[in-house]
């Protein structure tokens, strides 16, 4: 197979794509792969590190009100898509997926101009701009949400899943902890906000860490690195814990995720996709920052199934999340039963399911 595929802007987007690679790799190891993203785009970090063939063409987002920046959007979507055009001719692709972003907007567009089989998938609950605007012009379209579902033409519609689930759901527990300072052996908690961290959770874990410090349980701390520097300076001269271990980043998180007994964090679609696979409980704090709210849509869908418990960042508090926390991280049989739950709704096949789908559209 050789697959064009696009996605960008957030980790959302990109590792998906990088899973669905990984799945075609290992199923047809002589597929050729090429990844078109933008140059500022995270995916211009991320993707050439994995050894992928990477291509970028120049685009910006809409501006949600008047401006005058639209008009410069416009003619770089429609330069963009002559460019995008220009490689689809010169890789020959046998499909093109996007997986959100405006980058996957301009290649997927073009592809379905030249006629070429064109997948998209969405990983939230709330569907994106660019996803929408696809949704007319591709042939099929892969979900993770059954909320989604009502949002695309009906018949174009597939449940996969993310195909990041695919990546994590056959980790199992290890020692890892244990480089940092921690118990493998004794029930742990991550709070994590995200690669760049979550203010919000941030000054709310800090509140709550002189009551923390004296729990059973043990604390992995994530601040996102542009936060580590100055609540390093606030706690300077406190006594923080042997229980606890505060960090600005973790590189290799996946690796950790089979050894926390409970998350609490953000409700972004990779999160709920990891937390599914693997079947952790989970206290999700959804940003109130996203487009169409759809971090909180998509926490509702676990919430609704007992799989996780809501705390909005309005009511978080060092005091509400150490309610939320010793609640979740005193009870086993609380976190067994939301762990089954959890389990239940992942999807760990999701990225052979959608590469099912590309088979399927190629053959048509």
């Amino acid at each position: 197979m050789r697959l064009m595929i696009s996605g960008g802007g957030t980790g959302g987007h990109i590792y998906p794509a990088l899973a669905l690679i990984e799945a075609l790799k290992e199923k047809n190891p002589d597929s050729e792969v090429l990844y078109v993203g933008t140059e500022k785009g995270l995916e211009s970090r991320i993707v050439p590190d994995q050894g992928i063939a990477f291509k970028t063409i120049r685009i910006q987002g809409f501006k949600r009100s008047l401006s005058l920046q639209n008009f410069k959007t416009i003619g770089l979507f429609i330069k963009s898509v002559a460019d995008a055009h220009k490689m689809i001719k010169d890789f020959h692709p046998d499909v093109v997926v996007g997986t959100g972003g405006y980058v996957s907007g301009a290649v997927v567009f073009a592809a379905s101009l030249q006629g070429i089989p064109t997948v998209i998938h969405e990983q939230n609950s709330v569907v994106g701009v660019t996803n929408k605007f696809l949704s007319y012009f591709v042939t099929k379209i892969g979900i993770s949400f059954e909320d989604a579902r009502a949002q695309f033409p009906a018949k174009k519609v597939v449940f996969t899943g993310n195909p990041r689930a695919t990546q994590v759901a056959s980790m199992k527990p290890n020692d890892a902890l244990s480089k940092y300072g921690l118990k493998p052996d004794q029930p742990t908690l991550l709070i994590f906000g995200g690669s760049r961290g979550a203010e919000r959770i941030n000054s709310a874990t800090v509140a709550a860490l002189p009551e923390l410090k004296k729990r059973d349980y043990q604390v992995l701390f994530v601040t996102g690195r542009v936060h580590f520097q100055k609540i390093s300076d606030d706690l300077r001269g406190q006594e923080i814990g042997q229980n606890i271990v505060i960090r600005p980043y973790i590189k290799q998180m996946p690796e950790l995720l089979p050894n926390f007994q409970a998350i609490l964090g953000r409700a972004g679609a990779t999160s709920i996709a990891e937390i599914t696979a693997l079947g952790i409980p989970s206290i999700l704090v959804p940003s109130p920052y996203v487009t169409n709210d759809h971090q909180t849509k998509n926490a509702k869908s676990l919430v609704n199934n007992g799989a996780a418990e809501l705390l909005t960042e309005a009511d978080l508090t060092g005091a509400s999340l150490l309610e939320k926390v010793d609640a979740l991280m005193t009870d086993g049989k609380k976190r067994q039963k939301m762990s089954v739950a959890a389990k239940a709704m992942g999807r760990p096949r999701a990225a052979f399911d959608l590469l099912n789908v590309l088979q399927t559209v190629i053959k048509k």
